[in-house]
């Protein structure tokens, strides 16, 4: 509907414009014409009056003083010209028509043109000053039509009239359009929004749809035959979609707690071996009357204690695990805080770089400084065997978020290992459980943040952690 009022509007305005030039040059062609008319009629009036025999050689004689009246009368200026094309009289004064450079001689175009005229008429078209500009070339002929002299009447176009007029109308009608163009775009509003109601409904619903959440169906009121395909089709995909959630939900829970019942078990069972051993070797090698009996008794409490603690270790890094970090809405300078959990550390290879003094975000302190430690102690176990080893901890703010990215130049991670980095249970180390990075990710995306890394092998390896800030 809009493009249909603007190009309407163009159209319009287009064939106004030419329909003004063609009406302003056909009334210029007719009023030529009918002053070249009258101009005639008072010519042929004089040849009829005068006492001098009507010949090209007498009409200097003839209109001597009758030109001006004729000009006078008519309000128009003419020139007569023999017909070699001299001039012979000119309504003007000599002083002005020099002036205004009035030819003293036609063109041999002109005398041609005009000859060979079917009407003996040669009508010729110029511009002026920045207007049109014609003359009409006519015979002058005596009482047997016998050709005796050259008319010229020279015509200026004045179009200041019309041309006001055109700009009157054309404004007038451009608000006319504007107003339509405005009414058009209302009601191309009101009717899309008509028509794509129903649409957008389903469109909310499509959006607003997750596997991990309960989906609401959709319900519209008398809606079309292919809406309400739509909406049917939209609504059997939601039961189909809760009962596989249920199910997967279901499996995933099952082997979720299969596996993490073969990682406990299988860390616990680490320690529990050289306990055996211990307590087995104790018991065949124990003798009551050794005089080192007190210290072999120590050495072995103290062997059976480190395991214990080992399974300590073990069992409290599950729970953590476990444990989903709630969300604190502590106002933080994320920039202080990430300074502060960095003292912890004494290596002199770790340095720190913040773009601003002050970055505010909404997080809970010590899950920031867990996720901190975990990349840091991450760094520090990729750089053991470099020469100069750096790690390089950097906080800066990126559009609505603050970035902080923990960057070291250690053994770098292969890329078959990057998607399964931040798995539980997975690590490429020999020893630990694989749950720090877990761990940060679950901790990260709790917080509505994103974590990602770049690694080469051999040359180093980025994580950088994302946060909302407050703007």
């Amino acid at each position: 509907m809009i493009v249909l009022v603007l190009l309407a509007s163009v159209l319009i305005a287009g064939v106004t414009i030419y329909q003004y030039g063609e009406q302003s040059k056909d009334y210029h062609e007719d009023r030529l014409e009918r002053k070249e008319e009258q101009i005639k009629e008072n010519i042929r009036y004089t040849l009829q009056r005068t006492t001098y025999v009507p010949t090209t050689d007498n009409l200097d004689l003839i209109f001597k003083d009758e030109i001006y009246q004729i000009a006078d009368v008519l309000n128009v200026n003419f020139n007569i010209y023999d017909l070699e094309g001299g001039l012979i009289r000119s309504s003007r004064p000599k002083s002005k028509f020099q002036n205004d450079s009035i030819s003293m001689c036609l063109t041999p175009e002109v005398l041609n043109n005009l000859k060979n005229s079917v009407n003996s008429r040669y009508l010729e078209e110029k511009s002026a000053a920045g207007d049109k500009y014609q003359a009409s070339y006519t015979y002058i002929t005596d009482g047997k039509f016998k050709p005796i002299g050259i008319l010229n009447l020279p015509y200026f176009e004045d179009n200041s009239f019309n041309d006001h007029e055109l700009k009157e109308f054309l404004l007038r009608l451009g608000g006319v359009y504007v107003f339509m163009l405005l009414i058009a775009i209302l009601l191309s509003y009101i009717i899309s929004k008509y028509i794509t109601r129903s649409l957008q409904t389903v469109s909310d619903k499509m959006n607003a749809t997750f596997l991990t959440k309960q989906n609401k169906r959709i319900s519209v009121g008398n809606p079309s035959e292919e809406i309400g395909k739509l909406i049917n089709a939209y609504n059997a995909m939601i039961d189909e979609l809760e009962i596989s959630a249920v199910k997967l939900a279901k499996s995933e829970r099952e082997q979720a707690w299969r596996e993490m019942a073969k990682q406990v078990a299988h860390e616990i069972k680490n320690p529990l071996t050289p306990m055996r051993l211990t307590v087995q070797s104790f018991e065949r090698k124990f003798d009551p009357e050794d005089p080192d009996v007190r210290s072999k008794l120590t050495e072995y409490s103290k062997t059976l204690i480190q395991q214990i603690d080992t399974m300590s270790s073990i069992a409290g890094a599950f729970s953590n695990f476990a444990e989903m970090p709630a969300q604190q809405n502590e106002t933080l300078n994320v920039v202080k805080i990430v300074k502060l959990g960095l003292d912890i550390f004494n290596e002199n290879y770790i340095h720190f770089i913040a773009d601003e003094e002050e970055i505010i975000a909404k997080l809970d302190r010590t899950q920031l400084i867990r996720v901190l430690t975990n990349l840091v102690k991450n760094a520090i176990q990729a750089v053991p065997d470099v020469v100069d080893p750096r790690i390089l901890v950097t906080v800066s703010s990126e559009g609505n978020y603050v970035k902080i990215a923990v960057a070291d130049n250690g053994i770098g991670i292969e890329d078959e290992f990057k998607e399964k980095i931040f798995e539980p249970k997975f690590t490429t180390k020999s020893s630990g459980m694989g749950l720090g990075l877990g761990m940060v990710k679950t901790i990260v995306e709790t917080y509505n943040g994103s974590i990602d890394l770049t690694s080469q092998p051999g040359k180093g390896t980025v994580f950088t952690v994302k946060f909302p800030r407050i703007v």
